[in-house]
């Protein structure tokens, strides 16, 4: 594995993102998730830089406890005229037993931004590299807008990297700090450098979309060290996503970078960070999202029924994912068969033929099931004369008025369950946690079970923006009983009415899925 480096810089460039914030908590727990995928460096931040960097280095000596990784700090070389015993001290006291130091590689950037001459360019890095290792830091240099400094003027580029390498630094790390290369382009200049003996590194951002391909090409080009972030994460378009450079070294190169079996984890890490730093996860995220390989056209379907490798780039278990089949109006036979197979159900081919028709006439109106797949799973019981009943309703009413200054929702529900009718009232902050509530009070007695199911998710959408105010309304809601969630669909031109019909089947797959046995039905 040491032949090449996975190095992940979440936690300093990452945090970079346009509306992430990170605390030090965040930063550990992070942390801890990186170690367990089993990357080789875990970049903390810079200590010197802001005091949360500084309260994460000093508490990482005694709680972060890394089984894989080796932590690192980031760091620039001295200041010009400065004095690199004085300027890296908060390097050096850092306890990490790696520091990246960046040091400007593109002659105009010396010059205009860092008003200095060029040997003194050469001197704050040779000072500052050589400083590091006599204290006993092991030393990469990330050479800043080295590509642009490469195009200007190659030669005192490289003399950046050499002066680096003769005080003792071990990888010269390319950056695309602008993000503005093309693999072909990149990888080219690259070559270049590796053919001067230099251990080289490879550090891209995403402003053209290519990060990971030219990380992937830099690679390919002799690099053997790769800096990357989590799911991308970074300023302006992000960074190289590490997850998928990582997935495709393994999952296609089959070059081992991580520990052994870890890969498996890479689904479960890219979440777990997301959760962690409070972003969404994208689901058509390359390997790790949900719907990297979600399949919805019947075609594909029909084909991966028969083999799904042929359409799919891998087995989505290698790296903790899982194959989704999407039930939509472009659902064939191949869909709902291997839908009710995974769901323990065997649909006769007439049943299907009706649920087929039933999606597409559904769909038409409005409905969602790829995104509702606990309501695909009652039709479809429905249509096999399965579907659970638990209660039936009689009447609901919702009254919205303003109190004392306060906007106040109360739900009636009248219905019969279990041999009784019963009529329950609810007050909420809107129609449909009334609703739920006066339904959760009717029902709770009866079935216990649904004290542990909560509404999670509420979301409402226009299908139809022809009649202004009255146009056809979807209402998805997602569930959870604390261990799984699940999606419901209702359409209707009242939301309210849309909401019940979602709400009334979130109740039902959650006592399903309980394993409530519904009470007979009178003769």
């Amino acid at each position: 594995m040491s032949d090449l480096h996975v190095y992940d810089t979440t936690l300093r460039d990452g945090a970079q993102r346009e509306g992430m914030s990170l605390s030090v908590n965040d930063k550990l727990a992070i942390a801890r998730h990186l170690d367990d995928l089993g990357v080789g460096f875990i970049e903390g931040g810079w200590p010197g830089a802001n005091p949360k960097d500084a309260e994460f280095f000093r508490r990482a000596r005694t709680e972060l406890g890394l089984r894989t990784a080796q932590l690192t700090a980031f760091g620039s070389t001295r200041r010009p005229g400065g004095d690199a015993a004085a300027d890296l001290a908060h390097l050096r006291e850092s306890g990490a037993g790696v520091v990246t130091l960046v040091a400007k590689s593109d002659v105009r950037h010396v010059e205009r931004a860092l008003r200095t001459t060029r040997e003194e360019n050469l001197a704050m890095v040779r000072d500052s590299v050589a400083h590091l290792r006599g204290e006993g830091q092991r030393v990469f240099l990330d050479a800043e807008h080295f590509f642009d400094g490469y195009a200007a003027d190659p030669a005192y580029a490289l003399e950046v990297l050499r002066v680096a390498a003769e005080a003792g630094a071990d990888v010269a790390v390319l950056c695309d700090t602008n993000g503005g290369m093309l693999p072909y382009q990149l990888s080219e200049v690259v070559a270049h450098v590796v053919a001067t003996g230099l251990r080289v590194g490879i550090h891209a951002h995403d402003d053209t979309s290519c990060a990971v391909a030219n990380s992937l090409a830099a690679i390919d080009a002799g690099a053997t060290h790769v800096q990357g972030t989590a799911n991308g994460y970074g300023e302006r378009c992000g960074n190289a996503d590490l997850f998928s450079i990582v997935a495709a070294l393994e999952g296609k190169l089959g070059r081992q970078v991580l520990p052994a079996g870890r890969l498996v984890e890479l689904g479960r890490v890219s979440h777990a960070v997301a959760e962690v730093a409070n972003i969404a996860p994208d689901p058509h995220q390359p390997w790790v999202g949900s719907s990297a390989f979600a399949h919805k056209a019947g075609l594909h379907v029909s084909a991966i029924k028969a083999d799904p490798d042929l359409y799919q780039h891998v087995d989505p278990a290698v790296v903790g994912n899982d194959m989704r089949l999407l039930v939509s109006e472009l659902a064939g036979r191949a869909t709902i068969e291997l839908k009710g197979k995974a769901l323990g159900l065997e649909p006769d081919r007439d049943t299907v033929a009706r649920v087929i028709d039933r999606v597409k006439d559904l769909e038409s109106v409005g409905y969602s099931f790829e995104a509702a797949e606990a309501s695909f799973e009652l039709l479809l019981r429905g249509e096999m004369g399965q579907r659970p009943v638990y209660f039936d309703l009689e009447s609901w009413r919702v009254i919205v008025e303003m109190r004392a200054g306060a906007v106040v929702s109360e739900a009636t529900v009248k219905l019969h369950a279990k041999g009784e009718r019963i009529v329950a009232t609810g007050e909420g902050n809107g129609p449909v946690n009334a609703l739920d509530t006066a339904l959760r009070s009717a029902l709770q007695s009866l079935y216990p079970e649904l004290a542990r199911l909560e509404l999670v998710d509420y979301k409402v959408r226009i299908v139809s923006g022809e009649h202004g105010t009255d146009a056809v309304t979807r209402v998805l809601v997602e569930t959870s009983d604390g261990t799984s969630e699940w999606d419901t669909v209702g359409v209707h031109e009242n939301v309210i009415a849309a909401s019940w019909q979602a709400l009334e089947e979130a109740y039902t797959s959650g006592l399903l899925r309980s394993g409530v046995e519904a009470p007979a039905r009178p003769e």
